[in-house]
């Protein structure tokens, strides 16, 4: 079997050169971070997990018109997708305060806010992913004004999906980070949602008990990571509902 050569590796995705010219296989690792990576761990299943419900809200979104993107998954790790030029924004869509919002404004996490707030930041580990405005987004040529127009809409309207979703099964949105893709045809660009959409990028709430079923579990120590993802899995029909978490394969000597 032919040696996959490797594009990029982040933090919780590998990305390898696809089978065809314009495509890239993502593979979903295991690894957890939070705090830029000052706090990282290996959760059993989380990339399985990850893979799964990533293809199930993209094939979602791709169903009402909302392009991604996505076109297959592979086998339970790994999914085919259109190579694209990432926009070097994260796309943060609010729904109620929490995380950094609620620290930086002061207000109480869970607090509703009166419309989803749409906020950017610049891609970049090192400095930590700073709030930028979209003074600064044209300023330094990242997007045009077109390209800005395109992104809040897409970003409006996968909240609009994603949020009608979760409430649909008991969850609520808190909020999610999105990435955005430029794909090319001949001369022709267009906007595509890209990179991932799982509880690794989104906050999740339990709407009877406030119980979280996102990535904050891992960064305050709230529980098994793992348990959290896989109720969310469940809820929404990824996983059979007498599913267990999956564990690391024992060896046998």
């Amino acid at each position: 079997m032919a040696r996959r050569k490797k594009i990029y590796e982040g933090k919780a995705k590998i990305l390898y050169e696809g089978p065809e010219p314009g495509t890239i296989v993502q593979y979903f690792k295991d690894d957890a971070t939070a705090f830029n990576a000052e706090k990282r761990d290996v959760i059993d299943g989380k990339g399985v997990l990850n893979n799964r419900l990533s293809e199930f809200f993209m094939l979602g979104l791709n169903s009402i018109g909302v392009p991604t993107h996505f076109l297959k998954r592979l086998n339970m790790r790994e999914q085919l997708v259109r190579q694209c030029e990432i926009i070097p924004l994260e796309v943060i869509v609010r729904n109620f305060a929490a995380g950094t919002m609620a620290k930086r404004l002061g207000i109480e996490e869970g607090t509703p806010l009166p419309r989803p707030i749409v906020e950017y930041c610049y891609k970049d580990d090192k400095l930590g992913d700073p709030l930028v405005t979209e003074e600064h987004i044209a300023a330094f040529g990242w997007a045009s004004q077109q390209d800005m127009d395109d992104i809040l809409s897409l970003a409006l309207r996968v909240n609009d999906f994603m949020s009608g979703l979760m409430y649909g099964v008991g969850i609520k949105l808190v909020d999610f980070k999105i990435e955005i893709g430029r794909v090319y045809d001949g001369d022709y660009q267009r906007l595509v949602v890209a990179d991932e959409i799982s509880p690794d990028s989104c906050r999740l709430w339990d709407i009877e008990t406030g119980r979280k079923l996102d990535k904050d579990v891992f960064r305050r120590d709230l529980g098994n990571l793992t348990d959290a993802y896989t109720e969310v899995a469940r809820r929404l029909g990824v996983m059979p509902q007498n599913a267990t978490p999956m564990e690391k394969p024992k060896l046998i000597n």
